[in-house]
């Protein structure tokens, strides 16, 4: 199903708030990613997109595309974590760069947020 529905949207800002206190982040040219897990069973995400990118109209492109890429990939992705995207550079990627970027940095995140178990 590639629908965005909204409970795949982090939407309140104590969400936001304990997604950035974990202090969890990883990223590439294009994208950083802070991330939590949940215990939802499904992955949410929420977009932060600065001034700095550009004007209203560039922000909402930055985002479109990013929720884009997330739907797109969401299958590939480990479920159950609560997910941050910022853009890291006004210039436009496409959108396979940011689908790369998700699928290479997801994974990572969810490697660094899984306890480590003592053997």
């Amino acid at each position: 199903m590639l629908t965005f529905r909204k409970q795949d949207r982090l939407r309140s800002s104590t969400d936001f708030k304990r997604v950035y206190e974990r202090k969890c982040s990883v990223s590439n040219q294009w994208l950083i990613v802070y991330g939590l897990a949940n215990e939802l069973g499904h992955s949410r995400v929420g977009l932060s997109v600065s001034r700095k990118i550009g004007n209203a109209v560039a922000r909402n492109r930055f985002k479109r595309l990013y929720r884009e890429a997330f739907r797109a990939t969401r299958a590939e992705l480990p479920a159950g974590y609560d997910l941050i995207l910022l853009p890291r550079s006004s210039k436009e990627p496409t959108l396979d760069d940011v689908k790369d970027a998700l699928s290479t940095l997801v994974p990572t995140l969810a490697r660094r947020l899984t306890p480590k178990e003592k053997s």
